[in-house]
């Protein structure tokens, strides 16, 4: 029964991730989880979820308030528990005149947020961010995107909405080796029919241990009321 139990934990955590994955398979830049079981004490199997980092696909929507970022690349936006790194590039302009993402954090340059207007000003003349990340605005620099690199092996923290909280040791990305498309975005990397493949097998072997632990439920029953009586 305990086997049992634990099999039904793993599979529920299964199906929250998939459903996650699902929910997002439109999210911009979104990075799916994949879940995998670990054993640990009893020989009873647990969940862990890693993030899958491979890149989505991009597509060209001509708005230059959208960027894609090549490579194992991130932004970097400034939130209320700190700097979180962050793969969506879908960008606006907030009532002070700079750039944030779309939940309205701050996106950060090398100088620190990057402003394209003037204070309680959203109207942005000719903005252009080029290949190296520096941003134009009518002609004029005003900012450099600061994109970070993830070290190989490093485990990011989830923190919603495509928010990664940055590793211990952080790496910048050198402003010659930086791949920025403007007015293009990139792609959750999750597929719909793999997701829903997967919730299809998580649903039947769910149902298949709650079979098993109900028959050893009956045989224990029997056991304990049948077996038990004197002849």
């Amino acid at each position: 029964m305990a086997s049992g139990a634990a099999a039904l934990r793993y599979w529920e955590r299964r199906q929250e991730i998939s459903s996650n994955n699902l929910a997002n398979v439109s999210t911009d830049g979104f990075k799916g989880q994949k879940v995998f079981a670990r054993m640990v004490e009893g020989a009873l199997p647990t969940a862990d979820a890693v993030t899958d980092f491979s890149a989505g696909s991009v597509h060209q929507t001509g708005n230059p308030y959208d960027v894609a970022v090549e490579g194992n690349n991130f932004l970097v936006v400034g939130t209320q528990h700190g700097e979180r790194l962050s793969r969506g590039g879908s960008l606006h302009v907030s009532l002070n005149g700079e750039l944030t993402d779309g939940e309205g954090n701050p996106l950060l340059g090398e100088n620190g947020p990057i402003r394209v207007a003037a204070d309680g000003k959203q109207q942005v003349g000719d903005l252009t961010i080029g290949k190296t990340g520096i941003v134009k605005v009518d002609g004029t620099e005003v900012g450099r995107l600061r994109l970070e690199a993830v070290p190989p092996g490093a485990s990011l923290e989830r923190q919603g909405n495509g928010l990664f909280v940055p590793p211990a040791k952080r790496d910048r990305v050198a402003p010659d080796t930086v791949a920025v498309r403007q007015g293009a975005l990139e792609d959750s990397n999750v597929s719909s029919i793999s997701e829903m493949v997967d919730m299809i097998a998580i649903q039947r072997a769910y149902s298949a241990v709650q079979k098993a632990m109900s028959t050893i439920d009956t045989s224990r029953s029997i056991a304990t009321s049948e077996l038990g009586r004197p002849v």
